[in-house]
């Protein structure tokens, strides 16, 4: 693995952040709605190539909750706790061997049971239909996440197999 010094570390969180709040400006208009396809998240399998990025997309996700959210601390704190433990899960998994498909799960099954918690007190709706519109639109960004990480780790592999000869 690669060593990363804490400039290259700092670049490339703050780099993560801003296109994960780009992402979600630009996608606003389906990340909120009742199947909540918020594609910015497929960003969290990043943290299996870069574990750094923990913390920073969960600083990613409460500043897109705070500017585009509008459903108050509540959900603000809570993205960021949901965005810091997907990465953290994400990275545990990788550590210990277990293939992308970790990420399709981490992605999907975190935020879609998670995110319905305090959803379901601040719109006052069920938990379990709030939870089965969120798992299928996570859904489509942990294959996304999975998809990315992926073709990155090819890419990856073939540049270092390049660098070698």
């Amino acid at each position: 693995m690669k060593r990363y010094t804490q400039t290259q570390k700092l670049t490339i969180a703050g780099i993560c952040i801003a296109l994960y709040i780009a992402v979600m400006m630009c996608t606003q208009t389906f990340a909120f709605g009742q199947y909540q396809v918020r594609i910015a998240t497929a960003m969290y399998g990043l943290s299996a190539i870069f574990p750094f990025l923990i913390v920073p997309f969960g600083i990613a996700n409460v500043i897109s909750n705070t500017i585009m959210g509008g459903l108050g601390p509540l959900d603000m704190i809570g993205g960021g706790i949901v965005g810091i433990v997907t990465t953290s899960v994400i990275v545990l998994a990788k550590k210990y061997g277990c293939g992308n498909w970790c990420i399709l799960f981490a992605i999907t099954l975190i935020p879609g049971l998670g995110v319905p918690v305090w959803l379901s007190v601040l719109l006052d709706l069920p938990y379990w239909l709030l939870a089965s519109s969120v798992l299928v639109g996570q859904f489509v960004c942990g294959l996304a996440g999975a998809a990315l990480v992926t073709a990155l780790e090819k890419s990856f592999a073939v540049n270092i197999a390049a660098e070698r000869k």
